[in-house]
């Protein structure tokens, strides 16, 4: 289950990355600095584009990191154009690349914690389904949304990406 989970969000990082490609064709479409885009909010008091895109990246890489005992890359938070936030991506694709079904075994029961939860820990089962995963997609939603706001040609089926449809058996 968690290869699998993991699998799909670096489905997801894939389509971030296009978003992130048809993101700077229309910037430079619009003759709009690669970098204003970096600083795009939806509330005054949520954090900015950019922070977004390496929280959805940090989400996936660290998630991928703790349940399987691996060490994460550091990144140093540092990308604020269109061209360095899709490196980032980009970076963590390959990262999440080196993972096997394998890493995972044993995950379930593995204690998680990171230094903001003061000392508490989950299990990495709990940490996954209560955490990884809605933490991914509540980062990657609010990239998207911001996108779109903002007048990025990007739709539905650029969220989902391609479907694993087969036709029906005759």
């Amino acid at each position: 289950m968690y290869f699998e989970l993991f699998s799909q969000m670096k489905k997801q990082l894939g389509q971030l990355d296009k978003w992130l490609e048809t993101a700077t064709a229309y910037a430079d479409s619009k003759k709009i600095e690669s970098g204003v885009f970096g600083s795009l909010r939806l509330a005054p008091d949520q954090f900015p584009f950019a922070r977004q895109v390496q929280i959805t990246c940090d989400t996936a890489k660290l998630g991928a990191a703790r349940l399987s005992g691996k060490e994460a890359p550091a990144q140093a938070d540092t990308e604020v154009t269109l061209p360095e936030l899709r490196a980032r991506v980009q970076s963590v694709l390959k990262y999440l690349d080196g993972f096997a079904a394998k890493d995972f075994e044993n995950t379930a029961t593995r204690s998680i914690t990171q230094p903001r939860w003061e000392g508490k820990t989950m299990t990495g089962a709990d940490y996954m389904l209560e955490h990884v995963v809605p933490n991914f997609y509540f980062h990657l939603t609010t990239v998207y949304a911001l996108l779109r706001h903002n007048g990025v040609a990007v739709g539905k089926r650029d969220f989902l990406g391609t479907l694993t449809q087969k036709a029906p058996a005759t």
